[in-house]
């Protein structure tokens, strides 16, 4: 069972990491091994908690993106309503291509869930994944079509829906599957994605910040109800603190990381990820 203070320390390392490309999950298996935290990452009041502080991301994502969310679910019902697909508006389309990019993780994890899980509890593999994360970073740099920033962002939602394909958009919700393995980054994989079909730095963020909000948010929904039902006074407490700290977290890092890839790109996370799952396999070894 996990103690108040490292409830919230994982918060915090949850909300900076489902957010930086540095993986969320490989963070949150690492860190317990390397510490020594006798904590049972397979028992289910530590996968609750993981859903919490997830969930808690998700809202964050939602609440600082929540006039552009009103203007995209507008925008399909809109479509829905008039029952006619041409033509369509950007907000509509953007709406619709986010459908599409949900959807590979979506199924691909309620298929595999369990073998996935397995995976929590092996430290040694996250830090494999981590490194291998770091990898697809700097090849997504390397390969990278669009080598300009975008100038206006005012107008990054409509351009993101007029030069996205819907292969495209399917082809970044594949890379997303990626982050089903502890270790690899789904803000990471998606950004390469997005970068890799010719997409700037900001719109390849602005994207998968937009893609992480139903991703994330349908996946825990799905397992909150476990916590509420678990009847552990200590379990709710934990996940609750954690889902407060992970919310704090992710808000700045949200502000911090669209401000970043107006200028930077992947390459210092990249190199981040390859030497601290390289130590840590070392330290673990």
């Amino acid at each position: 069972m996990l103690s108040h203070f490292q409830a919230a320390v994982l918060g915090v390392l949850q909300g900076v990491s489902e957010l930086f490309p540095i993986s969320s999950l490989g963070h949150s298996v690492i860190l317990p091994g390397l510490l020594g935290w006798p904590i049972d990452q397979n028992a289910d009041s530590f996968l609750t908690f993981v859903v919490a502080t997830h969930f808690a991301t998700a809202l964050t994502l939602f609440v600082v993106y929540r006039d552009d969310w009103v203007r995209i679910i507008g925008g399909v019902l809109g479509l829905i309503s008039a029952r006619k697909f041409l033509p369509m508006n950007p907000d509509a389309k953007l709406g619709l291509l986010l459908i599409v990019g949900t959807v590979p993780a979506g199924a691909v994890g309620f298929i595999f869930q369990r073998q996935a899980q397995k995976l929590f509890i092996s430290p040694m593999a996250a830090a494999l994944f981590l490194m291998l994360n770091g990898g697809l970073l700097y090849l997504a740099e390397r390969l990278r079509k669009n080598a300009n920033g975008s100038e206006d962002l005012s107008r990054i939602d409509s351009r993101i829906a007029a030069r996205m394909s819907w292969r495209q958009s399917a082809k970044v919700g594949i890379a997303q599957v990626l982050a089903l393995l502890p270790g690899f980054s789904r803000t990471g994989s998606t950004i390469a994605g997005g970068l890799l079909i010719g997409f700037s730095h900001e719109e390849a963020l602005r994207f998968s910040f937009l893609l992480a909000t139903p991703t994330i948010g349908a996946a825990a929904l799905l397992k909150l109800p476990a916590l509420l039902h678990s009847g552990s006074t200590v379990a709710i407490e934990n996940a609750l603190l954690g889902a407060v700290c992970a919310a704090a977290a992710a808000f700045v890092s949200i502000k911090i990381l669209t401000r970043y890839f107006q200028t930077k790109t992947l390459t210092p996370f990249a190199i981040y990820c390859a030497a601290v799952g390289l130590l840590s396999l070392i330290a673990l070894g």
